[in-house]
């Protein structure tokens, strides 16, 4: 049971990266770029419309999710590496996710954060390969502004005792960030409704996200990270 929690987490951060001010506003426009269609007619598509718009939007989740699974197993692979220095590497690791998690909360900001790297220039494309190759660039683009969540996941990653764990964890991550999205490709009119309600709660959620991680970041640095996992594991016997 004790390996249950780790996969969690990082599926929810995928749903927290999803909720971000760099990836919610701007997934009509994703979707519109993939499929070649405009706003409207992506409220109300007709069958052959919407079978263009999954299987392009599964083409995109795979061009993203390839490129984080990538540095999942690039993290991994230099954790294993560095081993001899994992607890002072994790103790820096937990400095700088306290230091993003004060970026979130507001109390200060790291400029370099906000940087707009969304390869705007991308033309869209209506096939399958096009919208893979959209989503592996957008990954790129994303990574700044999704700087704080997935850098604590990819810490995370570093720390895991086989590759395999840190691919798969990324791969739930991507999973995370999938879900809401192949959701949105389905119902973008019920989205819409959804996303003008929520966009005034984007701040608080910013808020929360960055307390969680000066948490994890302060567990790190105490070398007490493990609590995590003993916690979850606790709770979900009790569950049982």
């Amino acid at each position: 049971m004790s390996s249950l929690p780790l996969p969690i987490a990082a599926f929810f951060a995928g749903l927290i990266s999803f909720l971000s001010p760099c990836v919610l506003p701007l997934v009509p426009g994703y979707l519109s770029l993939i499929s070649g269609a405009g706003l409207e007619e992506l409220k109300a598509p007709q069958a052959h419309l919407m079978r263009r718009v999954m299987v392009n939007s599964v083409g995109f989740i795979l061009g993203f999710s390839v490129v984080f699974i990538v540095l999942g197993a690039a993290a991994t692979e230099v954790g294993q590496m560095l081993g001899m220095y994992k607890h002072t590497l994790a103790r820096v690791a937990g400095v700088v996710i306290i230091l993003f998690g004060l970026h979130l909360t507001g109390i200060f900001k790291i400029k370099a954060l906000y940087t707009d790297a969304r390869l705007h220039s991308v033309k869209g494309s209506s096939t399958p390969f096009g919208a893979f190759v959209i989503g592996f660039a957008f990954a790129f683009g994303w990574t700044p502004c999704l700087g704080p969540i997935l850098t604590a996941i990819l810490t995370i990653a570093g720390e895991q005792d086989t590759l395999v764990k840190g691919i798969l964890l990324l791969a739930v991550y991507s999973l995370g960030l999938a879900v809401p999205f192949l959701l949105t490709s389905l119902l973008m009119e019920r989205f819409l409704k959804f996303y003008s309600r929520f966009r005034s709660h984007m701040h608080a959620l910013e808020v929360a996200s960055g307390a969680l991680l000066i948490a994890l970041g302060i567990l790190l640095v105490l070398g007490r990270f493990t609590l995590i996992s003993n916690w979850l594991s606790f709770l979900n016997r009790f569950a049982l």
